[in-house]
């Protein structure tokens, strides 16, 4: 595999012309600043390391597009995700985490030193790597959806659900996720509407059964989604029958759970992953199939997605990568 990896990354680099005179050399770079890098930062600054962090495509992570945060252990009248963020970084560098901007565009693991190109022009040496790059959720794309992200639109109904108790919602998409979200909101909301293209629900059969036995669940087949309405907050969405028709619904949330993207793409050379792109960790630990590379957060974890789990992870990551230094 090593090999493989070497002649995949050695064309890649050549093709884009990346620089091969090395920076730096570091002792733990981490990628990635939601709350799995900065957690792994705090845990490898106080254990002198030395990290560096890098902070990504979207600093912050996912959190900084949500508004309210009452689900995370310690803030007793909730936080907003910018604020924790910010306060997450804070303490990484009071023991000492260097936090830098910049994403890393390019990898290679081939050799007894991790090499990471920051945004297709700095080469730096790694001893080890602490990857944290969470992962996307993918939405609709439509201006809309764009405009009430955070005030109205989400993609985690655990996160974000709470806000909306005894009101009505809107969930799009046809699969186990979708499912599962319109269940979990059912046990909160007044009403539940399930957005769905096909005529047919492509979730199990298990969690299709769930779905038609929840009451304040409706399916609606053959429906796509033209536009999120309201001034400051969603208010309603028109939406597109089988025959072409608008369809009014008076919603105060629209969740969209039609999956998420791992932002994992330039580890694929090197790293096991699933067929969607979560990178496989040794279970129990951060640990993926290179040594030294280590994995935490939403770009390893399918199922749970919580800052909370990411947080936990991003320790486990620290503390494997300070066994694996000796």
């Amino acid at each position: 595999m090593i090999q493989f990896g070497t002649l995949i990354s050695d064309s890649k680099n050549t093709e884009k012309n990346l620089p091969s005179e090395v920076k730096e050399h570091v002792h733990v770079l981490i990628l990635g600043s939601g709350p799995a890098g900065f957690t792994a930062a705090i845990y490898a600054a106080r254990a002198n390391m030395k990290p560096i962090l890098y902070q990504g495509l979207q600093a912050g992570g996912q959190l900084t597009t949500t508004t309210e945060v009452d689900n995370f252990p310690g803030y007793p009248d909730g936080v907003t995700g910018p604020e924790m963020m910010e306060q997450l970084q804070r303490q990484a560098e009071r023991f000492g985490t260097e936090v830098r901007w910049g994403m890393a565009t390019s990898v290679d693991f081939s050799g007894p030193k991790h090499k990471v190109w920051i945004d297709e022009e700095y080469l730096i040496e790694a001893d080890a790597v602490i990857i944290a790059t969470g992962a996307t959720a993918r939405y609709l794309g439509l201006e809309s959806e764009e405009k009430f992200k955070g005030s109205g639109v989400s993609a985690c109904a655990t996160c974000d659900g709470f806000f909306y108790r005894g009101q009505d919602v809107v969930v799009v998409g046809g699969g186990d996720t979708a499912a599962e979200e319109a269940t979990y909101l059912a046990g909160i909301c007044r009403k539940v509407y399930i957005v769905v293209r096909k005529n047919y629900l492509r979730a199990s059969k298990a969690m299709q059964d769930r779905v038609a036995r929840t009451a304040n669940i409706e399916v609606l087949y053959e429906h796509v989604t033209k536009e999120i309405t309201g001034s400051q907050t969603v208010e309603g969405v028109t939406l597109i029958n089988s025959k072409g028709e608008e369809v009014k619904i008076a919603v105060t949330g629209f969740f969209v759970a039609i999956g998420h993207h791992p932002n994992s793409e330039i580890f694929r050379p090197y790293l096991d992953m699933d067929e969607t792109g979560y990178i496989k960790t040794i279970p129990g630990t951060s640990k993926t199939n290179f040594p030294g590379v280590f994995a935490c957060g939403d770009v390893q974890d399918s199922s749970y997605r919580q800052a909370i789990t990411a947080a936990g992870s991003g320790c486990m990551a620290a503390l494997d990568a300070e066994r694996f230094l000796g």
